[in-house]
């Protein structure tokens, strides 16, 4: 049954992602299969193999580690605030560790270790996938960059792209999600979960983008493929400075992640509790039952569709760690197959507020791009939601 209802679930996605298509007569079904196939693959080695789940559960656990390592820096600072029995404190425990992750990947980036390893896991997925390289770059360099700062790295290609391309670069960021967020999402919901999803989002951005915005290869933009793998060259900073920025800004990250859940959370409070005083029904219930037929269709149980449709509709009006606040809030109510699945649909920045920030990022480049990503943000927010759905479907498969 969970084999059918999966099924189901891919091809209301694709149906979804086939209607919007700019160019449908140039879908490449073959990359798109083998890509399924790729994510399905992993998935099984993940979760029903002893190596895979071996793998998957020292991931988990090191990252764990690592913000572990970022809560002892604000042990120092906030003292025994941070080491209460029992509780745990959002900005403290989920937020701090950004800036200690920040700093490890500045070194990274610095040492030229992140650049080499984007550069040669890109080329992998090129390989297998059969996409362009540039394509096939992004995920990795908006797993470990971050965005926006991975635009900055092909700010000189940007400008050169058609408007295809352009969408299948922003796709790759707005389904992706940051390294230095992994350990803030474990805080929050299963490590494994997390884990998982980073990886089936590298292909599932990238196959929504075949079919909503396909590039005809006797159209295409000749660029040097080759400069697209590699970061751009500047003249390096002294060490320190360099890692004061990075700490720096994973600081003002954690401050503005802080102040967006503050916002979001005390805004949602304020019409469940006003639509609830007027009508009789929350503003959370409301988003569930309209997205509830959207969870049905990608395989999530039917008691839980409900929740798991408000848990979506608040993942993209707010952002990933809104949502998983309410994940935690139901976890003893959904089902195993709700948690997993939905879970890794959350682990993205598939909202409106990264829409801004990409549109703020291409600006600063090319003003004229920006024009274009304005004329299909609602689109790219669109294949963003349906790079979640594909995720949280081939998750689906397995439970």
């Amino acid at each position: 049954m969970s084999i059918i209802r999966g099924i189901v679930g891919l091809l209301v996605v694709f149906i979804i992602a086939w209607l919007f298509s700019t160019n449908k007569k140039n879908i490449n079904f073959k990359n798109i299969l083998v890509m399924i196939g790729v994510q399905l693959v992993m998935t099984f080695l993940f979760l029903q193999t002893t190596a895979g789940i071996t793998i998957l559960t020292k991931a988990s656990t090191f990252f764990t580690w690592l913000v572990d390592q970022g809560i002892e820096g604000a042990k120092f600072v906030f003292g025994g605030l941070v080491i209460e029995g029992g509780t745990s404190v959002f900005f403290l425990h989920v937020l701090m560790p950004l800036v200690f992750i920040s700093a490890l990947i500045g070194i990274l980036d610095y040492t030229g270790i992140l650049g080499f390893v984007i550069k040669w896991v890109g080329r992998a997925i090129s390989k297998v996938t059969g996409m362009k390289e540039l394509e096939s770059y992004m995920p990795i360099a908006t797993t470990l960059l971050g965005s926006p700062q991975v635009f900055l790295t092909i700010a000189d290609r940007i400008p050169k792209l058609n408007s295809q391309r352009l969408f299948t670069v922003c796709m790759a960021v707005i389904s992706g999600a940051g390294a230095s967020m992994l350990g803030s999402y474990m805080s929050l919901i299963e490590g494994e979960y997390v884990v998982i999803a980073v990886f089936l989002n590298f292909f599932s951005g990238l196959v929504i983008a075949s079919i909503m915005a396909p590039t005809p290869d006797e159209n295409e933009e000749v660029v040097n493929e080759e400069a697209n793998n590699e970061i751009q060259d500047t003249e390096k900073p002294p060490f320190f400075s360099m890692l004061g920025d990075y700490i720096t800004d994973g600081f003002n990250l954690a401050i503005s992640v802080a102040a967006m859940v503050i916002g979001f959370i005390s805004l949602i409070s304020f019409l469940n509790n006003g639509l609830e005083a007027i009508i009789g029904i929350s503003f959370t219930e409301i988003l569930g039952y309209v997205f509830a037929p959207l969870a049905f269709l990608i395989g999530i149980p039917a008691d839980d569709i409900v929740n798991i449709g408000s848990i979506m509709a608040t993942k993209l009006l707010t952002n990933e760690f809104v949502a998983m606040g309410e994940i935690v809030d139901l976890t003893s109510v959904l089902s195993a197959k709700s948690v997993a699945m939905i879970s890794t649909y959350v682990v993205s920045f598939a909202n409106f507020g990264t829409l801004g920030i990409i549109s703020g990022a291409i600006k600063a480049i090319d003003n004229k791009k920006a024009t274009e990503v304005a004329r299909f943000s609602l689109k790219l927010i669109l294949g963003g939601t349906l790079a979640g759905l594909l995720t949280a479907a081939i998750m689906g498969f397995f439970f």
